[in-house]
């Protein structure tokens, strides 16, 4: 599918992606897990993230081509210790005031795990785990470790993302970031959504959830669908915060989270020493129900 790409996307600063979410992001060696008509490319070097995405030939996420190489735009990668924008990368935590380098504008944008290199811990046929220390720095001053598993069966693919705090206590939002290919069709019943203000940000109170082109976060526990080229994706997580970006010709992300953008001033979630929070996320071809395994 050809795919043209947003002037956001195309003035980049060739700077280095982590101080910049609009840099290139190269995806580096790639590792493929197969199950049946599901293929996934694992791009470690890349954020951990998953640059491709197949079933029975059709390729269901926007390719690091496409996305121009912006470490922000492509793939499916996991958003961690937090998930969306942080307004002015400001928040307060334990009545202490810290403020993270913006990497989007003004904001910092979705965590500091999506520009770095994860280890490989585990590479089986159809199932990786990977894992990633996350600094103590002016990026992120709290530690931590972030791990992922991804396991593909004959007819879906199971991401499994976690955060745990260090020695001392830390904020989370956790989520995942997919850049599908524009779908034909889009299936999502939200009950509430999160009005933005003029910085584009989400606020409260929810409100009704009003009609698209949307870059907004929705309460949600349906099951999600996205229909393409005759297939469709049913989208199953075990969090009721969805963010939904469909503003472009050429993509849809579809993100299952813990919590809002701005989620440590919306909804704070804090993690004692050694307190942990994990976020499942199911995509299953239509069919039977996905054959996930224990």
């Amino acid at each position: 599918m050809a795919a043209s790409v947003p002037s956001t996307l195309m003035a980049l600063e060739q700077g280095s992606p982590l101080d910049d979410a609009q840099a290139p992001l190269a995806g580096g060696q790639l590792h493929w897990l197969r199950a049946g008509g599901v293929e996934v490319a694992l791009a470690p070097e890349a954020g951990g993230r998953i640059a491709q995405m197949r079933y029975d030939g059709v390729d269901w996420l926007v390719g690091e081509r496409e996305g121009r190489a912006a470490a922000i735009g492509w793939g499916c990668y996991p958003m961690v210790p937090w998930a969306g924008r942080i307004r002015r990368g400001r928040f307060s935590f334990d009545g202490k005031g810290f403020v993270l380098p913006a990497n989007l504008g003004a904001h910092a944008i979705h965590g500091v795990g999506f520009t770095r290199p994860w280890q490989i811990e585990r590479l089986e046929v159809d199932t990786a785990m990977l894992s990633l220390a996350l600094p103590e720095d002016r990026y992120w001053p709290f530690g931590g470790v972030a791990t992922q598993c991804i396991r593909v069966v004959p007819d879906g693919v199971e991401l499994r993302l976690a955060v745990q705090a260090g020695d001392k206590a830390m904020p989370a939002v956790i989520g995942w970031h997919p850049w599908f290919r524009k779908p034909d069709q889009l299936l999502f019943s939200p009950s509430a959504m999160y009005p933005r203000d003029g910085e584009g940000i989400a606020t409260l109170p929810c409100i009704t959830p009003a009609p698209g082109p949307w870059d907004d976060c929705f309460l949600n526990r349906a099951e999600v669908t996205l229909v393409s080229e005759g297939q469709r994706l049913r989208l199953q997580a075990d969090a009721d915060h969805w963010v939904v970006y469909d503003g472009t010709a050429y993509a849809t992300c579809v993100e299952p989270q813990t919590g809002p953008p701005d989620g440590f001033t919306l909804l704070p979630r804090r993690l004692g020493a050694g307190e942990r929070l994990e976020l499942r996320f199911l995509l299953g071809w239509e069919g039977d129900e996905p054959r996930w395994r224990t």
